[in-house]
């Protein structure tokens, strides 16, 4: 993760027929969250693309509400293009946000 090519530091998409992944790693706050909503949105209205969203969690450390928010916010969207958007790898910081917010009823988790 970081410097590769084409890849914004700490975060980055790969997409396939199945499904598009958008890794997010470190932390996300206000300052990365628009970020995280765009890279998703991007995702989510790509004409023709995957109907399965996956947000990878796994080397997220720390998520405040602004990142919650950018994914409750591209859930909405997603819905809205017929689309799904699921969590692989939430650490149990975030799981708990999720939690206390009600939010975990939003997005199923995945292991794919």
């Amino acid at each position: 993760m970081g410097d590769q090519e084409g890849r914004t530091p700490g975060m980055w998409v790969d997409g396939g027929d199945e499904q598009v992944v958008v890794h997010v790693g470190g932390e996300m706050d206000i300052d990365r969250a628009t970020m995280l909503y765009n890279a998703l949105h991007i995702a989510i209205t790509q004409e023709g693309g995957p109907h399965e969203i996956v947000a990878d969690l796994s080397d997220m450390s720390f998520c405040d509400s602004a990142g919650l928010n950018a994914l409750i916010r591209a859930h909405h969207t997603a819905a809205e293009y017929g689309k799904h958007v699921s969590l692989r790898g939430p650490q149990p910081q975030f799981l708990r946000l999720l939690e206390i917010t009600g939010a975990d009823i939003l997005f199923p988790i995945t292991d794919a």
